[in-house]
Formats: structure tokens, C-alpha cells, sequence
């Protein structure tokens, strides 16, 4: 949420996501996807600044705290790749809702082991034709 400020002075916090125009003429007006307008005191710089900072924000968090988003099964401090961290909720459907979500990993690496040599066979060219 990002908070501007009404011409009475008074603060309130609107979310960017739903903001689908902004306009200046003289003052600056967020109008919304639903279609609601509000007239706010800071100019439309300063307000796309505030969106900018908000998704810069958003971003940040998903790659500087992966532990914010870490599923519940495992423990905090555990892992170690950063970036965006995925999961798949099992088990969310037909049994009462709620599922356990596991993280998705990466393979590990199995040790390599030498496949048992198999020999090759050639049938005989058939002799003849009939």
C-alpha cells in the first residue's frame, strides 16, 4: 500500500495494484479500476515514485527474505538459494481444504555408478531367400 494525502490533509493508504490512471490537471486524481476517484495532494511524480518504490519493495522482499516465504514444513534458516522460492500444496482438493505445502527443490545429485555392461548380439543375415 502506498499513503497519499486527501486536500483536507487527512492520509490514507490506497493499493497500487488497483490504481488505472492517474491524472494531473490541476490536481492529481487516482482513479481507480473500479472506478472510484480520489484527489490527492502530491503530484502525479511523486505518486508513480511512491508506486515504483512499492514494487521495488515487493520484489526486494521476495529475493532478500526467502524465509518470509518459506512453507511451513521447514525449518527457518534452512535453505540456501536465494531468489523466489516455489512450493506445491498437496493434497488441497476433496480432502477438507487445507494441504501441507512442500518446497521444491532441486534434484540432488545421485552418485554416478557404472551401468552394468551389456553385451550386443547381432542376429545372422538369414541365407537364402525362399
Amino acid at each position: 500500500m502506498i499513503v497519499v494525502t486527501r486536500l483536507n490533509d487527512s492520509r490514507f493508504a490506497v493499493n497500487p495494484d488497483l490504481i488505472e490512471r492517474i491524472h494531473e490537471t490541476p490536481d492529481t486524481t487516482l482513479i481507480m479500476v473500479d472506478g472510484a476517484k480520489y484527489i490527492v495532494t502530491e503530484p502525479m511524480a511523486v505518486v508513480i515514485e511512491m508506486i515504483a518504490r512499492y514494487r521495488a519493495r515487493i520484489v526486494s522482499l521476495a529475493y532478500d527474505a526467502p524465509d518470509l516465504a518459506a512453507p511451513a514444513t521447514q525449518p527457518l534458516g534452512s535453505r540456501t538459494s536465494t531468489g523466489p522460492q516455489l512450493g506445491i500444496v498437496r493434497g488441497s482438493r476433496g480432502e477438507g481444504g487445507g494441504g501441507l505445502v512442500s518446497a521444491l527443490r532441486p534434484a540432488e545429485q545421485a552418485p554416478a555408478t557404472t551401468a552394468p555392461a551389456t553385451s550386443t548380439t547381432t542376429a545372422p543375415a538369414p541365407t537364402g531367400a525362399r
